[in-house]
């Protein structure tokens, strides 16, 4: 069997997914650049080259270890008939919550989380999204936007390598979308970057294959530190 074979997405799952990775679901995405501001306001990045260099260590060195593996585990905890364990869900939320050691974006984490579950008990309800939404309610969860993400898409079928690069794009293509508007490049600049991204996802991916639990954010710490830095930057355009 190919590698890529297991991508294949159930004709039932396309439409959910389209509209869970839809850049204008309302969960706050357009307000956050996960510490992109910062490489702004020092001018390492500040055009479409330099925000594709800074995209590409983001995908690789965060998303992949933190987001990204989230997915994969929460999906792969609840592939079953009945809905997913709570105490998995319960601790894979507090490790999520942990490992975002910067508090703006451990808050974007939960801000996220919640808005993604509350539009997904509304739009794309399903039995393990609802799970993890009462542990939510009931404060045993934080809530985190990758699981109820991966919950979500488990819950309309969709399977875990397909949520995963989903959920990997999607992120990106937020974060361009700030790009364009807060670097500032062109929209044209911006498709650009998301077409060279599209085989960098694909690999990520497939390195979150390859990892475990015990590798939930080994990030590097100078995307943590200007992650930190932004919550005292002087002007800021975007909430992290």
């Amino acid at each position: 069997m190919a590698a890529d074979d297991d991508t294949r997405l159930p004709w039932d799952s396309l439409l959910p997914l389209l509209q869970l990775c839809d850049s204008a679901l309302p969960t706050g995405a357009f307000a956050h650049t996960f510490g992109m501001e910062t490489y702004l306001h020092r001018d390492t990045v500040h055009d479409e080259a330099t925000f594709q260099q800074w995209l590409e260590q983001f995908l690789d060195h965060q998303l992949v270890h933190a987001d990204g593996l989230a997915v994969r585990l929460a999906a792969e905890a609840c592939t079953g008939p009945d809905p997913v364990d709570a105490r998995q869900l319960e601790d894979l939320d507090a490790l999520m919550h942990a490992q975002a050691l910067p508090a703006q974006v451990r808050q974007a984490g939960v801000t996220m989380g919640r808005r993604l579950i509350d539009i997904g008990r509304q739009s794309l309800p399903g039995p393990r999204l609802e799970r993890y939404g009462e542990l939510v309610d009931r404060g045993r969860c934080h809530a985190h936007q990758s699981i109820a993400f991966a919950l979500i898409g488990v819950d309309h079928a969709a399977p875990s390598p397909v949520l995963v690069r989903a959920y990997l794009f999607s992120t990106i293509t937020s974060l361009t979308q700030n790009a364009v508007r807060g670097i500032p490049i062109g929209q044209n600049a911006g498709q650009r970057v998301l077409a060279a991204m599209r085989a960098r996802v694909a690999t990520a991916e497939l390195r979150i294959r390859g990892l475990g639990i015990e590798d939930l954010g080994a990030v590097p710490p100078g995307l943590e530190i200007a992650q930190m830095q932004h919550e005292t930057q002087r002007a800021r355009m975007f909430m992290s």
